[in-house]
């Protein structure tokens, strides 16, 4: 491996971000990336990467199969810049992106973590079939307000809570089916712009699926974890974590709680970053973290990584830009 030129915080999506073709060319590398994406087939006992390069989108788009492949694609891509002197300094992932940052950190294997987000995955799914929910994103409307809102409706209507806190315009709402349909208007009226149903399978970051994170924890105990190599900014806390108990304890508690990004942003590239990076890297498929992110912090670049072009591309950028070099 050659090495590290330069370092760079990293981010990582999380689900709706994959899209048929995912990965495809990145498969055709020679080196650690394709000979990763061509060990995940037989990592998981069926043809996951036939789905992320052929389709159908609705077999992609289920839950059980859009972790695993947003994560691989992710690695993939990882392991393909380390090969090209690029490595990260911080990393951070949203929701399921939590596992491709840890494997980023070297704190899990690429392989385990990939099996860990196709068995969180398949319960998530399974918890959306057997306790139904919804969630919807809420736009234009302070995250202390929705919260508000959810408490209230929660008291007439069952649960319904904050799920994630994706920027400072844009939150999700997560629970049972009635108490997400009657938070909508009372989002309205307290001041929201839009309230918009997610296509999601169940009530993902909220109470309802606490039977899927018990068995989800009975895994973990099983999961070779390990520390971290640079610190990850973690989804329920919103604080760098330095140790693999750390680690564990954020995944345990994960599927119940509030993804925390907006914190976790400020603290990568705004507020409680310091001095802000020259450059962010948004790591695996799609631009939605870069989109998220670049009308908030304009003194950071962020550069979406996802296909073998922007790969390429992307040393000579570092580069021009002077970001931090490593050893």
């Amino acid at each position: 491996m050659q090495n590290v030129l330069h370092r760079v915080p990293m981010i990582f999506p999380g689900q709706a971000s994959q899209a048929v073709g995912m990965a495809r060319d990145v498969a055709g590398l020679s080196g650690a990336a394709g000979e990763f994406l061509r060990a995940v087939d037989g990592a998981l006992g069926f043809g996951l990467t036939d789905i992320m390069f052929d389709g159908p989108i609705e077999t992609l788009t289920e839950t059980r199969n859009a972790q695993p492949a947003i994560l691989a694609h992710s690695v993939a891509v990882v392991l393909a810049l380390r090969e090209r002197g690029i490595a990260p300094s911080l990393v951070a992932g949203h929701s399921l992106g939590e596992y491709s940052a840890a494997a980023a950190a070297g704190a899990l294997a690429p392989l385990d973590a990939l099996r860990a987000v196709r068995r969180r995955g398949e319960l998530m799914f399974a918890a959306g079939t057997e306790v139904p929910g919804a969630m919807a994103a809420v736009m234009g409307l302070s995250a202390d307000k929705v919260a508000a809102v959810c408490r209230e409706v929660s008291a007439a209507h069952g649960v319904v809570v904050l799920a994630n806190h994706n920027s400072d315009v844009q939150v999700a709402i997560s629970g049972e089916v009635a108490a997400v349909a009657a938070a909508g208007p009372a989002l309205t009226a307290a001041g929201a712009k839009r309230v918009i149903p997610l296509n999601v399978s169940g009530a993902f970051h909220s109470p309802l699926l606490e039977g899927a994170a018990a068995t989800f924890r009975d895994f973990l105990a099983t999961l070779a974890i390990g520390e971290p190599a640079v610190p990850l900014v973690a989804n329920v806390s919103a604080a760098r974590v330095t140790t693999a108990a750390a680690l564990a304890e954020g995944f345990g508690r994960q599927l119940t709680s509030s993804v925390r990004w907006h914190e976790t942003m400020e603290g990568i590239a705004g507020a409680g970053a310091g001095t802000p990076p020259p450059f962010v890297l948004e790591v695996g498929p799609g631009k939605v973290l870069t989109g998220l992110a670049r009308r908030a912090y304009p003194g950071t670049q962020f550069l979406p990584v996802g296909t073998v072009e922007e790969i390429e591309a992307l040393p000579a950028l570092l580069a021009g830009g002077a970001a931090g070099a490593g050893n």
